[in-house]
């Protein structure tokens, strides 16, 4: 054998020891936290990832809605503030993996500080590093928005993912994925963090499929009349588009073609239903010319998208149990995840966790 061959050789088995060494380390079941819990999508990601191989050990969230719709889909939750929790984590339980979508904030503090408390104080990203500092679970998986990285000028990632690599000791990764690479008809890119104490797992994220499904293959057969918009508003988003264009403006109202378009990003605000239109067959009692057109529907079939609609864009399936009104529902799954992407992470992530270093050729759709 030749001394290049030697060597080569030796490698691998190296490699297959270590493989070895975290094989044996794998778990019956794996305890999650999950904080910005929201309704739950990570949980649910992580559920279908782990199936009966994880057990949910504390979940948070301050919005009262929020924790309306996953007591009602998960059961019990913490409505506290996070930080009020992270302010004494001696009863915060013991866990494997960390789940959180956080909300994206600036860090104010300058200079070089020492210790992840002095860097991160005052945001909500110092609730997740206490408890990664005290806990010090085996993997996280936090969530935000796309150019998170990006975020005041640079400095908030700068201090997280250092946070996360110097001061807590993980090996991090980060990347962008579309819900529309992964079976979803909206546009929606996010930014992931990934991160493990053990320094030797192998991670690759999730490859997404080129093929894209079309809005038509989540709409609702039968939508009540109320999600049809009015004659006066339709004739108003008009206008103003027609104004905006002689202005060389863009304009948020957008129609969709169900057959040919996928959905632009939910979002809780604004115009934000509005860049979400879809159109049916106008409605039997439409407005007609004569009418007020205050009191009638359109008459071009022009309708927003129903919560249960958004539901199943964010991968909600229908037995998702929606127990608030439409105002707070649509606000729900705008600020919610696409589940078929958190549960391709999932898997890969277990995968990593237990030694497979062939997890990216885990089908993302299984």
């Amino acid at each position: 054998m030749t001394k290049a061959l030697s060597i080569v050789k030796s490698r691998i088995l190296d490699d297959l020891d270590s493989v070895g060494n975290l094989l044996t380390e794998q778990k019956d079941t794996y305890r999650a936290a999950d904080i910005f819990a929201g309704i739950g999508g990570i949980r649910l990601g992580f559920k279908q990832a782990f199936e009966e191989r994880i057990e949910f050990v504390y979940s948070n969230d301050v919005d009262k809605r929020c924790c309306e719709t996953y007591r009602a889909n998960f059961g019990d939750i913490d409505d506290r503030d996070i930080n009020d929790v992270a302010k004494d984590t001696s009863n915060f339980p013991d866990h494997d993996i960390l789940l959180g979508g956080f909300p994206c904030q600036p860090f104010s503090i300058a200079g070089e500080k020492k210790g992840f408390e002095d860097k991160t104080r005052g945001t909500l990203f110092y609730a997740i590093a206490k408890i990664l500092g005290v806990r010090k679970p085996e993997a996280f998986l936090l969530e935000n928005v796309e150019h998170f990285k990006h975020h005041n000028s640079g400095k908030t990632w700068k201090v997280v993912k250092d946070v996360l690599e110097n001061d807590l000791d993980y090996a991090v990764h980060d990347a962008v994925l579309n819900a529309k690479h992964f079976g979803l008809p909206q546009n929606r890119p996010r930014f992931f963090m990934v991160g493990f104490k053990e320094k030797g797992v192998v991670f690759d994220w999730p490859r997404g499929n080129s093929k894209i499904i079309t809005l038509d293959s989540i709409l609702e057969k039968n939508v009540a009349e109320k999600y049809y918009i009015g004659q006066q508003y339709l004739n108003s988003l008009k206008k103003h588009k027609k104004r905006h264009e002689a202005l060389g403006h863009g304009f948020g109202y957008r129609v969709l073609n169900p057959k040919k378009d996928i959905a632009g990003t939910l979002v809780a605000g604004g115009m934000g239903k509005e860049r979400n239109l879809i159109k049916n067959d106008p409605l039997p009692n439409c407005w007609k010319e004569g009418d007020d057109p205050l009191k009638k529907k359109n008459d071009e079939g022009v309708r927003k998208l129903t919560p249960r609609e958004c539901a199943r864009l964010q991968g909600f399936d229908d037995s998702f149990k929606i127990p608030v009104a439409d105002t707070h529902a649509y606000r729900q799954f705008a600020n919610s995840v696409p589940v078929p992407v958190i549960k391709a992470i999932a898997k890969n992530m277990l995968a990593a966790m237990e030694g497979n270093i062939r997890q990216a050729s885990i089908s993302v759709y299984a």
